[in-house]
């Protein structure tokens, strides 16, 4: 097990039988509405790489960073001792597999770029990717898939497989549903299901719902880095399909890269942006399986400062990320832009617009204690901007557990989604503070929010999501009700199938000041995938998490949040909800202002996620910030 997961065998089998895995939710969602999340992530945990290839010092360029990773042994690190590193290029992977590119800290090692990589258009300071452009426009390899579209199916049949290898990520998709038959409605079409289209995502045209898995066999060959041949194979992938609506009559497909990058990380190091451009995201994960960013922090990106482009199985945890140069939109955390299975665990999100954002099709993915504080948004003072997105069309089986935010926000700008699950999350529909005038970050003036202040909105073909045992809403902020707009249009059709199937379920509101275990919240009678009554109230501490995870400080009540914990310290949740980790380092050992405001910050994860109480001496670098002090 690493961090607490548990994997099992029968994880690859495909196999959702609540019953048959032994699933921390089996008793209270029905197998139907969930999956297996314990795998969510790098399989088997972030490896410990210790055997350094190279060492580079203060002065080295981007160009021989370049050089030293392309260099590295399989299974080595690239390492960037303390120091400041000017950069007039983005560093990049470029294919090459299993290296690790580490500083000496983020709080030592900082990375000051003033241009990016292209990162095969995605446009980056670091781009982690493969070696040839495979994307929505131009797929590298493309072929039907004939068979083996059974929900849990582990094998299906490819018509062809010219250059796939056993070990590498494929991409499933099939075109979207041209018609509404009142359940998984797959679609982004104007004005049916969507205010404005999705031209957005990695998914290719009118072929929304993706999901990545990985090789695991074909024709008999079952080694990594074994080469597929011959037509209709047979070819078997783990995990096993999510969605039940796979069919041959809406032309499912295959794509892949020719060559992927493969358990590549950057780690412990600071990076800013600031003088990098406008359309430069941080850290670029493209065409990548089993890739991670750990221990960093990310400044004043131009859009997001992690895009999961095109890739499965990344993790992101235990990072700072500071500010985006967008503070109107395009302003995000981790954006998952066509994945699946990420791992979005235990990270701080300062000053960022959307912290959390699913802008793609985006399967099977966890999100999980966070926390996000000043969702610094221009466009209208006072409004308190979700922290929590599903955008686009394709979004299935996600789960968002143990966060920290003001709103999880289900929208149909751009699409539908489907099976969402929010599990012990505190959503408060309100921020300390709220952006209210002056323009830039640096010259902000603050004030409260007053709108947009309810902790859950679910839009039309928001489908069979899940709310619960989580705690929202604030007491003195919200009456009424602490959801909204569940089903409604907001300018195309109003859908009721999305309140119809929503299944809530001991949730703790400061509204009601109590803990609803009410059945006429749980979609027990409808027609497609109804969720029996729970058979009592008792909610197990996670839904992916086998026990405690190592970085769960010991004096910290397990779990921080939920309607069964009592005695929590944070003001006006009814004494239902603990500071989670990452909340904690920000608070008190970054030592952040606690509306959320002020400048960027020291950070060291090793600092706040290894017993220490003190915040690091050594102060941040200057960014061009302005009149930000750091």
């Amino acid at each position: 097990m690493k961090f607490g997961r548990l994997i099992l065998v029968l994880t690859m089998s495909g196999t959702f039988s609540g019953a048959a895995l032994a699933q921390q939710w089996s008793g209270i969602l029905s197998p139907s509405r969930a999956i297996n999340w314990s795998s969510a992530g790098v399989t088997g945990g972030i490896p410990n790489r210790t055997t350094i290839c190279s060492t580079l010092n203060p002065g080295a360029t981007a160009a021989q960073i370049n050089s030293a990773i392309a260099a590295c042994p399989s299974g080595q690190v690239v390492l960037l001792n303390a120091g400041t590193y000017n950069l007039s290029a983005g560093i990049h992977w470029q294919g090459k597999g299993n290296v690790t590119l580490r500083g000496a800290g983020a709080d030592q090692t900082f990375l000051i770029f003033s241009n990016t990589d292209s990162c095969h258009g995605a446009f980056s300071v670091v781009c982690i990717d493969g070696a040839e452009t495979n994307w929505k426009g131009g797929p590298s390899n493309l072929v039907n898939w004939t068979s083996g579209y059974s929900r849990g199916a582990t094998t299906i049949t490819l018509a062809s497989v010219p250059n796939l290898k056993v070990g590498s990520p494929i991409m499933l998709d099939q075109l979207d549903d041209t018609s509404d038959g009142g359940s998984i409605f797959v679609c982004a079409s104007t004005p049916a299901c969507s205010r404005e289209g999705n031209g957005g995502g990695g998914q290719r045209p009118d072929r929304n719902q993706v999901q990545i898995v990985t090789v695991i066999g074909c024709g008999g060959f079952a080694t990594a880095g074994a080469l597929c041949s011959g037509s209709n194979v047979n070819v078997t992938i783990s995990p096993g399909l999510y969605m039940p609506n796979w069919g041959a009559s809406k032309s499912p497909q295959a794509w892949w890269a020719t060559s992927p990058a493969l358990n590549d990380g950057v780690e412990d190091l600071s990076m800013d942006s600031t003088n990098a451009g406008s359309s430069a995201a941080g850290v670029e994960i493209f065409n990548c399986l089993n890739c991670w960013a750990k221990g960093v922090r990310i400044i004043d990106t131009g859009r997001a400062h992690v895009q999961v482009q095109l890739s499965a199985r990344i993790t992101i945890r235990d990072t700072y990320q500071f500010l985006t140069q967008n503070s109107v939109s395009q302003s995000y955390g981790v954006e998952c832009y066509t994945g699946s299975d990420l791992l979005v665990e235990n990270n701080v999100f300062h000053a960022v617009a959307s912290p959390l954002m699913i802008n793609g099709a985006c399967s099977g993915s966890v999100f999980s204690y966070n926390f996000s504080i000043n969702n610094f948004y221009t466009a209208s003072p006072g409004y308190s901007l979700a922290s929590t997105n599903d955008h686009t069309a394709g979004t299935d089986f996600t789960l968002r557990e143990g966060n920290v935010a003001n709103q999880l926000y289900a929208d149909n700008f751009h699409g539908t989604h489907h099976f969402a699950t929010a599990f012990r999350n505190y959503y408060s529909g309100t921020q300390p503070v709220c952006y209210a005038g002056g323009g830039s970050y640096a010259n902000a003036t603050w004030g409260p929010c007053n709108n947009n202040l309810t902790p859950i909105v679910l839009e039309a073909y928001s489908r069979y999501y899940n709310i619960i045992g989580n705690v929202l809403g604030t007491a003195g902020v919200q009456s009424g009700s602490v959801y909204n707009s569940i089903g409604s249009g907001n300018g195309i059709p109003d859908d009721p199938i999305s309140n119809l199937s929503l299944m809530r379920w001991g949730n703790y509101d400061t509204v009601n000041s109590a803990s609803r275990f009410v059945a006429t919240e749980v979609p027990s009678a409808i027609t497609s995938f109804a969720n029996p009554l729970p058979t009592n109230n008792n909610l197990p501490p996670s839904f992916y998490l086998s026990v405690k995870p190592s970085w769960w400080p010991a004096t910290k009540p397990w779990p921080a949040i939920g309607p069964d914990v009592t005695g929590g310290t944070t003001p006006n949740a009814g004494g239902r909800v603990f500071p989670i980790p990452a909340q904690d380092c920000y608070t008190s050992i970054m030592r952040g202002p606690t509306n959320g405001t002020g400048g960027v910050l020291p950070f060291n994860a090793s600092n706040c996620y290894s017993g220490s109480v003190s915040p690091p001496s050594t102060p941040a670098p200057p960014t061009g910030l302005g009149a930000i002090v750091q």
